[in-house]
């Protein structure tokens, strides 16, 4: 006898013997312990457990042959499509993301500043992107509320907010070096846990992350550029001879104004802020007009930053600026090991390709 009973006496009960066996085997830990990535060496192994001599022995002086050779492909057919159907089950079934990584809005301490950052995407699996805003000190709520959606769709997406910029704190040392703000993100993934992000770069976002990918490469996953900034001494001139034809005049008292307080020639980013500063209250609109071609874009952005009350962080703007961002140039490339998309439009007055 075994454990099973003593062989069934007819058709019905030979078929409730075989269910009861049948879902046991489903539920066998030998199953659950299996190699899901091999369905088909599974289902042989539950095929061999149909090796019974009870099983065949009744089932072959209760049934017909034809009918006994379709219920042995029966039983066969939903063994092999329970292991499918367990295998399946494992290998889509869907993680839970880290506490940090939760959707939604999160603050963090790192290299002693708080840090607000914001999670969109669902996927907990989906490739996961750190998205490092321009400025400096813009804050990345606009890119979320305008483009999160659509990179949300196949992506986790982090909206990290650099030191002294968006909602998140200013440093009490005042230290916005760019190599500690590399860092910062570093230690953000770090806090996440996870091996390897994506950095996206906008404006001078892309400083960020490009100097992130050469001094991380092995951790960096991929490095996306959209409307970058990594050559001011070439970027700089193109944006004055924009300037130049759209106000002449003012880019004629910025350019005769050659000379900084200390004695040296302004170089042509120099040249180009002081001939934005010389806008005074047109300096908005005019920023709005050579930025952006269609002008409901602008307001679209304009009305983006009112409703969430936010506020330029010019504390990091001065001191990044001040501290040569206007000759800045990334020449590391050879450092770039990953893969790299580079996105700029044609027509884009903020970061000239």
């Amino acid at each position: 006898m075994s454990r099973h009973g003593d062989a069934p006496r007819n058709r019905q009960s030979l078929l409730d013997r075989s269910a009861v066996w049948g879902a046991e085997v489903c539920q066998a830990d030998s199953l659950r312990r299996a190699d899901v990535k091999h369905a088909s060496g599974i289902s042989l192994s539950l095929a061999r457990r149909l090796r019974r001599p009870w099983v065949h022995k009744t089932a072959e002086s209760l049934l017909p042959r034809r009918a006994y050779m379709r219920l042995q492909a029966l039983v066969l057919g939903l063994l092999a499509a329970c292991a499918s159907t367990r295998a399946k089950g494992q290998a889509v079934a869907p993680k839970a993301a880290p506490p940090a990584l939760a959707p939604g809005p999160h603050n963090v301490v790192l290299n002693g500043v708080r840090f607000f950052y914001s999670v969109g995407g669902t996927a907990a699996d989906a490739p996961l992107v750190v998205f490092l805003h321009g400025g400096p000190g813009q804050g990345s709520e606009h890119f979320e509320a305008l483009g999160g959606r659509f990179l949300e769709r196949e992506l986790r997406v982090v909206y990290f907010d650099q030191r002294g910029s968006g909602l998140s704190e200013r440093p009490v040392n005042g230290d916005y070096a760019i190599a500690t703000m590399v860092d910062d993100v570093e230690a953000l993934r770090r806090e996440f846990g996870t091996p390897k992000i994506a950095v996206m770069g906008h404006s001078f976002g892309a400083v960020l992350a490009l100097e992130y990918a050469a001094k991380y490469p092995t951790v960096t996953s991929h490095v996306i550029i959209v409307a970058g900034l990594w050559d001011t001494e070439v970027q700089c001139p193109l944006r004055l001879a924009r300037f130049a034809q759209l106000r002449p005049d003012v880019y004629e008292r910025a350019r005769n104004d050659t000379l900084a307080p200390d004695g040296s020639r302004r170089n042509e980013c120099d040249i180009e802020l002081r001939a934005r500063n010389g806008l005074g209250d047109d300096r908005r609109l005019f920023d709005l007009q050579t930025i952006f071609v269609d002008s409901a874009l602008a307001r679209r952005l304009d009305s983006v930053n009112t409703a969430r009350h936010v506020v330029y962080g010019w504390e990091v703007n001065r001191a990044v600026m001040a501290a040569g961002l206007d000759r800045y140039r990334f020449t590391r490339f050879e450092a770039l090991t990953m893969p790299a998309l580079v996105i700029a439009g044609k027509h884009d007055g903020a970061s000239i390709p």
